[in-house]
């Protein structure tokens, strides 16, 4: 498994599991689901991705 699968595995989870949270319990989850969107988003754009360079640190190949 490499770094751009387990960001898209990382993200749709956090999307679904904070949706559900905020159709359950406070619509205050859907903050979450916002932010990781907008990091979506930028990452497109530049390129930059936080959760890549954790994976890359420990050791997670890139292709």
């Amino acid at each position: 498994m490499n770094t751009e699968r387990l960001i898209r595995i990382f993200a749709g989870t956090f999307v679904i599991v904070s949706t559900i949270l905020g159709l359950l319990y406070s619509k205050w989850w859907f903050a979450f689901t916002l932010f990781v969107g907008a990091n979506l988003l930028q990452s497109g754009f530049t390129k930059f991705c936080p959760l890549e360079m954790i994976l890359k640190k420990l050791g997670v190949p890139e292709k």
